[in-house]
């Protein structure tokens, strides 16, 4: 079977967007994609708006690219963040970190 398809694309200098599946299957290449693009722009925004799918696995991502981001001395704002998403940050208790 083959993964569910992701992509972060750079629609405005200071946006990071995402879009596809944020999920088990896309997790490790989008952290690493992520993490690339964080250290090569200027991004403070993380636009979710595109993301179709997302699990436990997507959420991490989200969480990890946000620290990558500080580490970095930038604050990333989540934009357009999905209802599932959010909800999966609710009831694990990191929703203010989005």
């Amino acid at each position: 079977m083959s993964q569910p398809a992701f992509q972060l694309t750079t629609p405005a200098p200071d946006t990071l967007a995402v879009s596809g599946a944020l999920t088990f299957g896309t997790a490790t290449a989008a952290l690493a994609t992520g993490r690339a693009e964080l250290d090569r722009g200027a991004q403070t925004v993380l636009d979710l708006a595109g993301v179709s799918q997302a699990d436990s696995a997507g959420l991490a991502t989200v969480l990890a690219l946000l620290a990558h981001g500080r580490g970095k001395g930038r604050a990333i704002r989540v934009a357009h963040v999905p209802t599932g998403l959010q909800a999966l940050a609710r009831v694990s208790g990191v929703e203010p970190l989005l």
